[in-house]
């Protein structure tokens, strides 16, 4: 059975509204000159007084770590006063999070944030260099696990990765609809599947999902691109297939959440998936737990990773509290809490943080929704880091004009 989440995960959250609402300067007609964060050197090994952080979850952090966030608060309550999470989409990060740091006016005060968020404000110099600023004051990060350390490189010293996941690609299935005998083992047999069924295979927006950023970047390595790391120069092969196979789609939502509802209540039958986003709607009661998955015949795994990233503009305690804070969710017992829900698993990015170290709760809930051959399956293949930021938002940009174009929704 689901176990209930704690209460003070869900009090923490606000919606974006607020958020929007407080983006703007004080002052439209003259407003204040963009205000950098306090000087490395002026920010205290622990704040003067405790604050209060704000921070803004893009890419669904909250589910794995804001547990272990809340938990150092209160367990720290001379360094942290009270934790507010906000949550946004990572497209909306940008329009969000600039006026505030131009204008210096922080309301938010530390992102989660995905690969995409992460690369947008990286694009945009919206983060503070915390690894070139303060690089004794995550002295944890030296126990990642090598693809956590692979997909901290991509963050360059502006991120810190918190989570990571070989994610996929896979493909889950409604096996009423698609016997198992059935179920594509090739982007050929996808291809055809789809053709023969139009309308009945989808998946989200890249730039707003996991999943498919993870088809997307996993493409060019089943069907050979010359270099999967050039989007841009070097994917005609995946340009081709995603075009052709767009024929056969009718649309791609926006989100994740929107595939499982189309995977639920049967308006799709097949869609590239990622272990989290098989694991958890089935555990939260989204999905129901008939649904099926199944894995190509040769695929790379397309390493999926959860960041924090310090808005430009900080005050010195601020950033000494979110740096402990940090530094705290990097220890083996409190990185076990990101097995949470199975949202990212199997989540944990330091060595040692393994599941027998996480709450009971979640080593029941793990229990009952994992699926008995994805921890043996993840050595079997080759895992590779996402592209890097600037690869990363060429990519998104290409699918937008050329694949997805007139068939998702902007805001």
């Amino acid at each position: 059975m689901r176990v209930p989440k704690p209460l003070h995960l869900i009090a923490g959250v606000t919606a974006v509204g607020l958020l929007l609402g407080a983006c703007a300067a004080p002052n439209a007609e003259a407003p204040a000159a963009p205000a950098e964060s306090a000087a490395a050197g002026d920010v205290p090994d622990k704040p003067s007084a405790p604050v209060a952080l704000n921070i803004l979850d893009v890419g669904g952090v909250n589910k794995v770590m804001g547990r272990a966030m809340q938990d150092f608060a209160a367990e720290n309550p001379d360094v942290i006063s009270s934790i507010t999470f906000e949550i946004g989409g990572a497209p909306d990060l940008v329009g969000t999070l600039k006026p505030q740091v131009e204008a210096g006016n922080l309301s938010i005060d530390l992102v989660l944030t995905g690969n995409d968020g992460l690369s947008s404000g990286i694009t945009e110099d919206l983060w503070v260099p915390v690894l070139t600023d303060f690089p004794d004051r995550l002295s944890n990060m030296e126990n990642y696990i090598q693809p956590a350390a692979d997909m901290q490189e991509l963050a360059q010293e502006y991120g810190v990765l918190l989570t990571w996941t070989p994610g996929g690609p896979m493909l889950s299935y409604n096996p009423d609809a698609v016997p198992e005998s059935q179920v594509p083992t090739t982007p050929e047999e996808v291809l055809a599947w789809a053709k023969a069924n139009p309308g009945r295979f989808g998946y989200a927006r890249p730039a707003n999902s996991g999943p498919g950023r993870t088809w997307l970047q996993g493409l060019p390595y089943i069907l050979g691109d010359t270099d999967p790391k050039d989007p841009e120069n070097d994917w005609d092969k995946t340009w081709a297939y995603l075009k052709e196979l767009g024929q056969y789609v009718d649309n791609y939502p926006t989100g994740t959440g929107q595939v499982i509802t189309n995977m639920s209540d049967g308006s799709w039958s097949l869609t590239p998936i990622t272990m989290g986003w098989d694991i958890e709607p089935r555990l939260d009661g989204r999905a129901p737990n008939t649904l099926q998955v199944g894995k190509l015949d040769e695929f790379t795994w397309i390493s999926d990773s959860h960041y924090a990233a310090m808005p430009r503009g900080l005050s010195a305690d601020k950033q000494s509290a979110i740096l402990l804070m940090l530094n705290d969710v990097l220890t083996p017992e409190q990185n076990a809490k990101a097995y949470d829900q199975g949202y990212l698993y199997p989540g944990p990015s330091i060595e040692g943080a393994t599941l027998d170290k996480a709450p009971q709760d979640i080593q029941d809930e793990i229990a009952e929704f994992n699926r008995d051959w994805y921890d043996a399956e993840i050595p079997k293949h080759t895992i590779e880091a996402q592209l890097d930021a600037a690869s990363i938002v060429t990519a998104f940009d290409i699918w937008d004009r050329e694949v997805g174009a007139g068939k998702f929704e902007t805001k």
